[in-house]
């Protein structure tokens, strides 16, 4: 919320840019150093809500201020006083926030007990400011040569694939243009895979470190030059499909549908083919320990010793509930890569992610009994605010509403029209909340701080599990990714009070059914 705040400052928009990732580099180096001495801090510190809610009152302030001198360039708010006052008190409003998350004493103590780890962050830090300017010059005079050298290999990828399958291939080297005379694409920059291969470098690094006590090594590196590999493979599969689809007489679901979703299945393969090996190959993965047996003791026939009548124990690793939580999810997603894919601007196969999702919670309704689906008074109002916070930026800037959705549903018949939308509000209102709650409340911000996160209770979660969670949450929503993040900690926020599910789902929901009636009502079709 703060870097938000920040970033909708207009004079602090130049300096935004070198801080930014001086502090990314600061933190970064931060966690790596100092991650086993944060981790061995076990003590549970309560969550000061009043300095949060000055902490609030400090940044609605500071907000509107700046929203006020944006909308009026004449207003004193414009001045050098202003802008130093606005800034000393967001200053104040990040101290609060430090605050109420941890004490004056913890702060120091952490200090202490990661010295001298954050010296070197800071200095870490200092540098990435100074050295930014050389390695960007650096990066644009390297990256162009390498750009364009993948990017040839991967048209002549493609040339190899679609020779044997189209006899009328037109191939020109030139601009990279390659098709049929129905329909043909040019092979740019961006199309040479090189983001992709980024992403699964990201993921491939981030899961061997999250699973470094699982896996072998030196062994499982030798996983990432693989996982590289099948994205470019993947990515040549990509561009070969997308010039068959549209040489098959459907060019808009190859350029909306296909082209913008098929780069996510793809990463999405081998991010699962990747984690499936890291935890299948015996090569890679380390043995799990078995628990000791125990040695029965002689006893009369049909008596049963007390001294062999032990709880389970549970070995090692992954819960066994994992499936339970993530499953729904990864349903709707897949159902939602495969009906966008098959999809113009009209994406007229969205039931398929309620009646994917549908069967998923069916399938494990007996592992959520154990949870607490009760809700109280907080949870609409949390859905309230969610809803009033989604809104907000199309009534504060005008934005337009303008999008393709309602002359497509115009179009449909009167029984397609009402069953389209009637599951789609189906899905918003049901399945969609119970999904993702079970899988970034339920699981992944439990997941961060223990491995058998079922065993940990939501009243206890930190603050860093929220915050993370909340963050990946709200990249998934695209564009929206700042109101995914807030509604995220919205609906944390509600879970942790009382420590129910059921709280979560119930603010999701009503959100999410505010939103529904707000479009239908309102013809905001851009906000579906």
């Amino acid at each position: 919320m703060d870097c938000a705040l920040i970033a909708s400052i207009p004079h602090a928009a130049p300096l935004l840019g070198p801080v930014a990732p001086s502090g990314i580099v600061a933190f970064a180096v931060f966690l790596g150093l100092g991650y086993f001495r944060l981790k061995a801090q076990h003590e549970y510190i309560e969550f000061r809500s009043r300095l949060f809610y000055a902490h609030l009152i400090c940044v609605a302030i500071v907000f509107f201020a700046n929203l006020s001198a944006h909308l009026n360039p004449d207003s004193w708010l414009n001045t050098l006083p202003a802008v130093l006052l606005s800034g000393a008190l967001l200053v104040v409003a990040v101290v609060l926030l430090a605050l109420a998350c941890f004490p004056f004493s913890v702060w120091i103590k952490t200090a202490r007990d990661t010295s001298p780890v954050w010296q070197y962050s800071a200095l870490a830090g200092i540098a990435a400011w100074f050295l930014r300017d050389p390695f960007q010059l650096l990066w644009i005079q390297s990256s162009s040569a390498n750009i364009y050298f993948l990017q040839s290999l991967t048209f002549r990828a493609v040339q190899a694939v679609l020779g044997v399958l189209l006899p009328n291939l037109i191939v020109d080297s030139g601009p990279f243009v390659i098709g049929t005379p129905r329909f043909s694409v040019s092979v740019g920059a961006p199309c040479s895979g090189i983001e992709g291969m980024g992403l699964v470098l990201v993921f491939t690094l981030v899961w061997l470190w999250f699973f470094r006590r699982e896996n072998r090594f030196p062994q499982a590196l030798l996983l990432i030059p693989g996982a590289l590999l099948c994205a470019f493979l993947l990515n040549v599969a990509r561009i070969s499909a997308l010039i068959l689809i549209g040489n098959a007489g459907a060019p808009e679901v190859a350029f909306v549908g296909f082209h913008s979703q098929a780069g996510w299945i793809a990463f999405t393969l081998v991010a699962l083919a990747f984690s499936m090996a890291t935890q299948r190959l015996a090569w890679v993965r380390k043995p799990i320990p078995q628990p000791a047996r125990t040695r029965p003791l002689p006893r009369a026939p049909f008596q049963l010793a007390a001294a062999q009548i032990q709880e389970p124990t549970r070995l090692a690793g992954e819960s066994p509930a994992t499936p339970a939580y993530l499953i729904p999810f990864l349903a709707i997603l897949g159902a939602s890569f495969l009906s966008k894919s098959a999809s113009g601007y009209f994406e007229w196969l969205y039931p398929l992610r309620f009646i994917a999702a549908a069967i998923a919670l069916w399938l494990f309704r007996r592992e959520y009994r154990n949870l607490n689906w009760r809700f109280d008074w907080s949870a609409p109002l949390a859905g309230i605010a969610v809803f009033l916070l989604w809104i907000a930026p199309g009534l504060l800037f005008h934005q337009n509403q303008s999008s393709p959705l309602g002359a497509a549903l115009a179009a449909l018949s009167p029984a397609a029209r009402y069953s389209w939308i009637a599951l789609r509000i189906a899905a918003a209102v049901l399945t969609v909340p119970l999904a993702e709650e079970l899988a970034f409340r339920g699981y992944l911000a439990r997941r961060i701080m223990a491995r058998e996160f079922d065993l940990v209770s939501f009243t206890r979660l930190s603050v860093i599990a929220i915050a993370l969670s909340s963050l990946v949450f709200g990249l998934m929503h695209g564009q929206n990714w700042l109101l995914g993040i807030l509604a995220g900690l919205a609906y944390s926020a509600v879970l942790r009070r009382r420590g129910r599910i059921g709280d979560a789902v119930v603010a999701h929901a009503v959100s999410n059914l505010l939103l529904a009636a707000w479009v239908l009502t309102r013809g905001a079709w851009n906000l579906w």
